[in-house]
């Protein structure tokens, strides 16, 4: 198999990048020990990586969101594996696994969510969020009634929507980009921690 380039446009140089992308790719790095490929992909057009990276700061790490880190990603999981996008259901995998410290959880999502083991609550969430994604046209007010039954608010609802909304943009950007995951995030967190 050969190997394939991270993306089927220009990936810049670190050096020729503004400051202020190269400090966020650098910390990531630092933390991560490597450059995910979706930093490198969207430095191409630097106004638009700052604009996507702020939206996703935004409602992934939303101050006074009641839906969990693991919750989040269960939802990007879902909706990406719906969408056909390999990157994020590989790279948000990797952050689910991290995040649950299940390292089967992620897997089982992307295949079919109804029957990962989660529990009612955190189904209803991937339900509408699935429906949103795949026929928005269709949201009405009694699947609001069930996330209601559920537990959920309207600020919970608003998060739920806003990820999945980005991601069906992230989804795009990523398949039309041909962004490749990166190897490390095939193995992450794929033991189980004691």
């Amino acid at each position: 198999m050969s190997a394939l380039t991270i993306s089927r446009y220009p990936v810049p140089d670190l050096k020729s990048l503004p400051e202020d992308i190269l400090a966020r790719i650098l910390e990531v790095q630092e933390k991560a020990r490597f450059i995910p490929n979706v930093f490198l992909t969207l430095a191409y057009r630097p106004a638009e990586f700052r604009a996507f990276f702020a939206y996703h700061d935004a409602i992934m790490h939303r101050e006074g969101s009641t839906l969990s880190p693991t919750e989040k990603e269960m939802i990007v999981v879902a909706i990406s594996s719906a969408n056909g996008c390999q990157y994020c259901v590989v790279a948000h995998g990797a952050m689910l696994r991290v995040f649950a410290k299940e390292p089967l959880l992620a897997d089982q999502i992307a295949v079919n969510y109804l029957h990962a083991p989660i529990n009612e609550k955190q189904k209803a969430m991937l339900t509408f969020a699935l429906k949103l994604s795949r026929s928005p046209e269709l949201v009405q007010e009694s699947d609001y009634e069930q996330l209601n039954n559920h537990g959920y608010d309207d600020e919970d609802i608003l998060d739920i929507a806003g990820i999945t909304a980005f991601f069906g943009l992230s989804n795009r950007m990523a398949i039309v980009t041909r962004m490749q995951p990166n190897n490390e995030f095939y193995t992450m967190a794929r033991e189980p921690r004691s």
